[in-house]
């Protein structure tokens, strides 16, 4: 399940550079399907922040990736 979820976020990290921001994965917890990111750059602290991790990052994992429940973001 990991090494799926590092294969997505490589993916979506892209996206998120053009922006002048980045995504770094921090933990996939396999138990419970949570995924932890942090948010670097411009994507730190910024107010759209919430909606690029729920409609973004965490929809495209629950899409595919089997067993991912949730992404939160962590400081």
């Amino acid at each position: 399940m990991k090494e799926k979820v590092k294969e997505v976020i490589e993916d979506l990290r892209q996206y998120l550079q053009a922006d002048g921001g980045d995504l770094e994965l921090v933990d996939v917890d396999e138990k419970t399907g949570i995924v932890k990111v942090r948010l670097q750059g411009a994507c730190h602290g910024c107010p759209m922040s919430q909606m690029t991790l729920k409609q973004g990052v965490e929809a495209r994992l629950k899409e595919e990736v089997p067993g991912v429940t949730e992404v939160v973001a962590v400081p």
